[in-house]
């Protein structure tokens, strides 16, 4: 549907353009914009293949690990229904350590994976368990230590201070972490009371 209603504004953009004349400047504007994505992808490619390898090395030095093992408490508590060891925790847990790394695009393979894992458990259901649910909050609301990708379009925009976004982006997600697990299980406490 969304893809309907790009290409309907897409036309009627291209026939006001030509009702009015305006066609060259257009031209122009598609040109500019498809040098600008160009020029902020290879800003963001940059930054995120730094904090790729970061991540790697973190990951090879056994830091990734200690994280896991650090929060793997807090993520039980959360996930009462998902075995410890179960391959859903680690990839709940790699997905959250990517997200507060601002890691988004690694964090999406780990997320689906954690989701796959999730749904072996719900026992061949259609319909998401309290773990899915909880997990897709989490990872909507994800805390967020250092926003990567922001940075990157600061950086590629020459903004004076490209890291000064990271003390509010900490308080904004740590508040939207908090209020998607409260409304998490403000729903699911509610809904056990009435099934």
């Amino acid at each position: 549907m969304v893809n309907y209603i790009w290409v309907f504004m897409t036309i009627i953009g291209v026939v006001f353009a030509l009702i009015n004349g305006t066609m060259a400047e257009v031209n122009k504007a598609i040109f500019d914009g498809a040098k600008e994505a160009v020029t902020l992808c290879i800003g963001l490619i940059s930054v995120l293949v730094f904090w790729l390898g970061i991540m790697r090395i973190a990951e090879e030095s056994g830091l990734l690990k200690s994280l896991t093992k650090l929060f793997r408490p807090l993520v039980k508590r959360l996930f009462p229904e998902v075995p410890p060891n179960h391959p859903a925790m680690g990839y709940i847990l790699s997905n959250m350590i990517s997200n507060m790394f601002g890691l988004g695009n690694a964090a999406t393979p780990l997320g689906i994976k954690a989701m796959e894992e999730l749904q072996k458990l719900n026992g061949g259901i259609n319909s998401a368990s309290r773990s899915m649910v909880t997990f897709l909050a989490i990872n909507t609301a994800s805390i967020t230590i250092i926003p990567t990708t922001v940075i990157a379009i600061r950086m590629t925009y020459h903004s004076a201070s490209p890291t000064e976004i990271v003390v509010p982006t900490i308080i904004a997600t740590i508040i939207s972490a908090a209020g998607a697990i409260v409304i998490d299980r403000y729903f699911y406490y509610r809904r056990s009371r009435k099934g």
